[in-house]
């Protein structure tokens, strides 16, 4: 039977689609704000958009793949380390899992025993988790982080493809602009959200990224138009 992933799991896929869809919103709105500003043809601009659509997916959906396995090869690394540790010494890793728990302000007895406890179920668990930072047992699939960035990107994409090529030509930059900001507010929230970070500086980072991106692609774009 199939073990359903954890909550940890989860959320880390779920971070590397956020992201991808914020790379998306984010790369293709510099390239078609940047091609906007040389030439006012909506098929030139289309295809420069669908072109880094394309490109960015695969580089997106590769990139997180080779990171995720990367992560992985370490923390399969960490273990094997942490697995010879125990059999060499196992007295010692208990220790540092007790003074582990003793610095974050737990009674060295009462610390004790909950090692004792935690060690005889799953030590090298227990001792992977405490030395190293992460649970064995909740490996990311790179075949999954690299699939949720493959859909995401190119799915983020589409608003500012769709803003640049359906607004009018006078108004069709600064509504492009104004979509993208909104979805990179939304993107930045929820990031923040799945960091556990500032939810406000968050939004705000990604936002002026995004316009900052934005300007300067459009105006090295007047340079040739």
């Amino acid at each position: 039977m199939k073990q359903k992933m954890t909550l940890a799991q989860r959320v880390n896929i779920l971070r590397a689609g956020v992201m991808g869809a914020n790379d998306g919103i984010l790369s293709v709105a510099g390239i078609v704000v940047g091609v906007a500003g040389a030439t006012t043809n909506s098929f030139s601009i289309l295809i420069s958009g669908l072109a880094g659509m394309l490109a960015g997916t695969i580089s997106m959906a590769m990139g997180e793949y080779v990171s995720v396995n990367t992560q992985k090869d370490s923390q399969k690394m960490a273990i094997q380390h942490q697995k010879q540790a125990l059999a060499d010494d196992y007295d010692a890793e208990a220790k540092m899992v007790t003074d582990k728990y003793v610095e974050l302000g737990i009674s060295e007895p009462l610390a004790q025993q909950a090692t004792k406890e935690m060690m005889a179920d799953n030590a090298l668990g227990t001792t992977v988790r405490e030395r190293y930072g992460f649970n064995p047992s909740e490996f990311i699939s790179p075949y999954a982080a690299g699939i949720a960035s493959m859909i995401a990107f190119p799915t983020g994409s589409i608003l500012p493809l769709v803003s640049i090529t359906c607004f009018p030509p006078k108004i069709k930059v600064i509504a492009t602009v104004i979509a993208v900001a909104i979805a990179l507010s939304i993107t930045g929230y929820v990031a923040a959200v799945l960091g556990n970070a500032n939810r406000k500086h968050g939004v705000m980072r990604n936002v002026v990224s995004g316009l900052l991106t934005m300007v300067v692609t459009y105006f090295i774009g007047r340079l040739f138009a």
